[in-house]
């Protein structure tokens, strides 16, 4: 990791702070910004969800689909954890945590818009920093690359329907349009060019001049990932002054989602005699998320001024530190993990015979 990934945690404490000051002293910038809007698009905003995005799109090679079958045991358990588990555990987490147990310390207006953050985030498989993630755990790189092909492939698809019917079973009123027109714009069309660009440079300047691309880029879209953060503290900084607590309890549901869905999938691959090298990243993306494509959508969907993009925020905001602790585990954990796979293949050996 990078230095300024590294401590990503404080540079996103400092955006809030400076965030909530400008939005004190110069409103009239952040109204400005909010009235710039096309077709219920905000043209500053998604100039910098594309920086945020494609430079993490690059880095996807949808030709790694190919060997998805050589570790289909992982690849099967995570796609269980990030779409069937993740969404619905996010949901119920929320409605339990923010709708009941909460809702007394929460401002009422913004509980339901809360929910829908986090079923966004959740919503979300994470793709660029797992790269980060399974290098630590010493991850199948092959594997870990199919698999994020895959999810973003699924992403495609099952993004706004998964979204639609998670906030209409809390009751929330889907903007489906909103829902359709932020998917084409922040998943397929920088799909899409993200690609155009990854195989014009492969054929022309070879890898070498991929990854000087990428090392350009990369810092540039955590830039546009902190200007975005400043953006959205600007606009919610009176809510927070207000309601302080607000930004520690909605991390609460967030942080026993990721503990349980990495545990789960990690147990998982444990029963079906997966390699360790195969279930760290499987456990690293069952539990992260895509937050640069939450914050994009919750903005689209409900405003900068809403509790939806203060929850996905909130999901930037502890990535870091709970990730590495989640790594931590999974190496601190290997001998254990090894010892049941070893056993689980033995007896699958036993019962081919």
């Amino acid at each position: 990791m990078s230095v300024f990934e590294r401590y990503l945690t404080l540079w996103v404490a400092l955006c809030i702070v400076a965030g909530i000051a400008l939005g004190h002293f110069i409103p009239g910038v952040f109204q400005a910004i909010g009235a710039a809007e096309y077709a219920q698009v905000n043209i500053p905003m998604a100039v910098l969800i594309w920086l945020m995005i494609i430079p993490m799109l690059l880095r996807i090679d949808f030709a790694s689909l190919r060997t998805v079958g050589a570790y289909w045991r992982g690849i099967g358990v995570t796609l269980f954890i990030n779409w069937a588990i993740k969404p619905f555990s996010m949901a119920l987490l929320g409605w339990v945590f923010v709708g009941w147990l909460f809702r007394p310390y929460l401002p009422a207006i913004q509980i339901d818009s809360y929910i829908a953050g986090l079923i966004i985030l959740a919503a979300a498989p994470c793709t660029a920093m797992v790269f980060v993630w399974s290098n630590l755990t010493k991850g199948e790189p092959h594997f870990t690359l199919s698999q994020v092909a895959l999810n973003d492939a699924i992403m495609v698809v099952a993004f706004a329907p998964i979204v639609g019917l998670l906030l209409g079973l809390s009751a929330i009123t889907v903007p489906w349009d909103t829902l359709i027109i932020s998917v084409v714009l922040y998943i397929i069309v920088p799909v899409i060019i993200a690609q155009i660009i990854r195989r014009w440079l492969l054929a022309n300047g070879g890898k070498a001049a991929f990854d000087r691309l990428v090392g350009i880029l990369q810092p540039l879209s955590l830039v546009a990932l902190l200007t975005t953060l400043v953006m959205l503290f600007g606009f919610q900084g009176k809510q927070i002054i207000a309601q302080p607590l607000v930004i520690a309890l909605l991390a609460v549901p967030i942080l026993i989602q990721v503990y349980f869905n990495s545990g789960l999938a990690y147990l998982l691959n444990r029963i079906s005699g997966e390699q360790h090298c195969v279930a760290g990243p499987s456990a690293l993306i069952g539990a992260s998320n895509f937050f640069e494509l939450a914050v994009a959508a919750a903005i689209s969907l409900f405003g900068f001024n809403s509790g939806a993009a203060l929850a996905t925020v909130v999901g930037v905001l502890i990535e870091v530190p709970v990730m590495l602790s989640v790594v931590w585990i999974v190496n601190r954990s290997k001998n254990w993990y090894e010892r049941g796979a070893a056993v689980q293949n033995v007896q699958k050996a036993e019962r081919a015979i």
